[in-house]
Parts: C-alpha cells; sequence; structure tokens
C-alpha cells in the first residue's frame, strides 16, 4: 500500500488521475470544491488570469525516447496523426480561444524524432530536463522558435515517470513543506504518491538554457506509455491514452506556459506572477475537468470529432464560458475575462 504524501504545492503542472494517490496528494494543496453534479455551470472554479505569458500560436514536435527497438512504428504513426489532428483542429481551438484576446488560438506540429539511447526505469523532472539540455547541445532546438514552442518527451512502455528530482523525491515541489515539518517526510514516501503507478500521466515544465551572455527559456511536456497500472489508462489502447495525456499538457502550457517558474518561487508573494490562465480552487485548464471527473474518466476522456474527418482521443478541457468542460464547438466563445 502507497503511503500517500501529506502537503503538495501551491500550484501544479501535472496530469493525474481522479481518485488515486497522486490526485491526493496534488488536491491537497489547492482548493477544493464539491463535484458539480453531470457537470453542470460551477464558475466558481473558472480560470483566472495573472498577467503571466500565454501561447496563442503553439509549434510542437513529438520525440520518442529509447530508440527505434523501444518503439512500434504503428504507435507512433497513430500518435503523431491524432495529437497533430487535435491540437490543429478549429472546433476544439474554438474552446481555447476565449483564453486569448483576438481569440486566434492556432497549433502547428513539426515532425516527430526517435531519439536514441538508454531510459533508467524512473525518470525524474532533473532526468527529463536532462534530455531537454542534452537537445539544445545537440543543436536538436534550432529551427524552432523557443518562446512559441513546446516539445514533448514520449516515454516507452514499462518506463515510470516522478514528479520530483533524482536526488530528492518529490524535493523540487515541495522544499518548503518538508522543512516547515522538521524534513521528515521521507523521499520514497513522495515518490510513491507522486509517479505513474500511482496516476501520474505527465506533466509540462521549462528549463532556462544559458546561451551565450543570455538565456532562453525551452518548454516541456513529457509523458508515460499509459497501459496497466502505469499512467492515466481511459481508453481501449495504449497510444490514445498517450494522445489524451498530451493534449492535455499542450493545453496547459499554451495557456500557463511558465507555471515551473512559480512552482520554483514557491512561498515568494510574486510567484503569482508567472501563472497565465490558472483556478485558484482548480488549478490549470485540464486539471479541474478531471477532479470533477472523479473515478469515471469516461465523462472527460473522450474520442471527439475532428474537422478533417474521423476522430481524436482528448481530453476536454475547462471552458469558462460553460463553467465546465467542453468539447469542440464550431463557433467561439467571446474572451473570457481576466478575473471572474
Amino acid at each position: 500500500m502507497a503511503t500517500v504524501a501529506t502537503f503538495a504545492p501551491r500550484f501544479t503542472s501535472v496530469v493525474v488521475a481522479a481518485a488515486t494517490d497522486a490526485a491526493r496528494r496534488y488536491q491537497s494543496g489547492r482548493e477544493s470544491a464539491a463535484l458539480a453534479a453531470g457537470f453542470a455551470s460551477h464558475t466558481a472554479l473558472n480560470m483566472h488570469f495573472f498577467g503571466g505569458r500565454t501561447i496563442e500560436h503553439l509549434t510542437f514536435t513529438n520525440v520518442y525516447l529509447g530508440g527505434k527497438t523501444a518503439w512500434q512504428q504503428h504507435d507512433i504513426s497513430a500518435i503523431d496523426a491524432s495529437l497533430s489532428a487535435s491540437m490543429e483542429d478549429p472546433h476544439l481551438n474554438n474552446v481555447i480561444a476565449q483564453y486569448f484576446k483576438d481569440g486566434k488560438a492556432a497549433a502547428a506540429f513539426k515532425p516527430s524524432r526517435v531519439l536514441d539511447g538508454p531510459l533508467p526505469l524512473r525518470v525524474f523532472r532533473d532526468t527529463v530536463e536532462g534530455f531537454v539540455a542534452a537537445l539544445d547541445q545537440s543543436n536538436g532546438l534550432s529551427g524552432f522558435n523557443l518562446g512559441s514552442s513546446v516539445f514533448c518527451f514520449m516515454l516507452p512502455k514499462g518506463t515510470v515517470l516522478v514528479d520530483g528530482d533524482s536526488a530528492g523525491g518529490a524535493k523540487h515541489h515541495a522544499d518548503h513543506d518538508d522543512d516547515e515539518h522538521g524534513g521528515n517526510l521521507a523521499a520514497n514516501e513522495h515518490d510513491e504518491a507522486s509517479d505513474s503507478k500511482h496516476g501520474l500521466g505527465g506533466y509540462h515544465g521549462s528549463i532556462h538554457a544559458r546561451r551565450g551572455g543570455g538565456t532562453d527559456t525551452v518548454y516541456y511536456a513529457v509523458g508515460v506509455y499509459a497501459e496497466g497500472t502505469n499512467g492515466i489508462v481511459a481508453f481501449d489502447k495504449p497510444w490514445k491514452n498517450v494522445c489524451a495525456t498530451f493534449y492535455h499538457e499542450l493545453q496547459e502550457a499554451r495557456t500557463d506556459p511558465d507555471v515551473e517558474d512559480a512552482i520554483r518561487a514557491g512561498n515568494d508573494p510574486h510567484a503569482n506572477d508567472f501563472l497565465g490562465w490558472y483556478s485558484p480552487r482548480g488549478g490549470e485548464i485540464g486539471d479541474i475537468p478531471l477532479d470533477e471527473a472523479g473515478p469515471d474518466l469516461s465523462t472527460v476522456m473522450k474520442e471527439v470529432p475532428i474537422v478533417k474527418g474521423g476522430t481524436a482521443p482528448i481530453q476536454l478541457m475547462w471552458s469558462n464560458a460553460v463553467g465546465g468542460p467542453e468539447g469542440p464547438i464550431a463557433t467561439k466563445h467571446k474572451a473570457a475575462k481576466a478575473k471572474v
């Protein structure tokens, strides 16, 4: 039986399945609200704009880790095709458009790549940040506008993702909490409550890469090959689970890209300044629907129609306009108010 941490960060950038150890840990750090039966309008959970960056015109690419032997080509093809179709779909972007002043949200996919090299069985935040830095050093970021791009790191089957640093469990998110409680929370307790075997699906973040005399911010997302007891399993095929997880992360990365800096800032009174769209009572745009769904993921994890044909597996995002999760719409809502 997993040990569940008793305290959690103020801000989160993770996707977790409801009613899991990971969900209980992260929800304990946010003010919660009662589930809305049948997703009735619940505007008290609506997103607030805190003044941070957003990415209206997003570019993203998929980076498959572990080498070609770790992946089936049909999984790569399916993930690339479905994730790009959903992110570029005008009816799905009509939901997201309300979080941008001119309502012209758009996304573009650049061809994916497979990176060779062994992976540890457990991948931590600093491991992922090492992948980002290595990609930068090998000139793998060339051709991208880093201010509007997200690099999606896909973990192969069987790899466990941990929201924490390899040297100190979940210390990345909870340094100040440990100190306040006398440092009594063991690293492995954090790990168990914050890994993909206990409900974690993925997360997004950023690093500040040194370049000459300055730095560039590089945005990334990471997620597991969700199957069995690893990750968030909501569909009949693992690749669909991967698509829905990364759809969640990419939509959060475009509406709240600098949340990692807010997390790093901890209890600094200016930490909020890094936030884009964030709900003081529910987290990021993808978090609230999962919390509201509870154990029935099928209410928000759905295969939705795509304008150009076919369907794509996604997670419904929170819409301020309806006060709840919303699927594709033909007509855009008006721009959301900065403060609700």
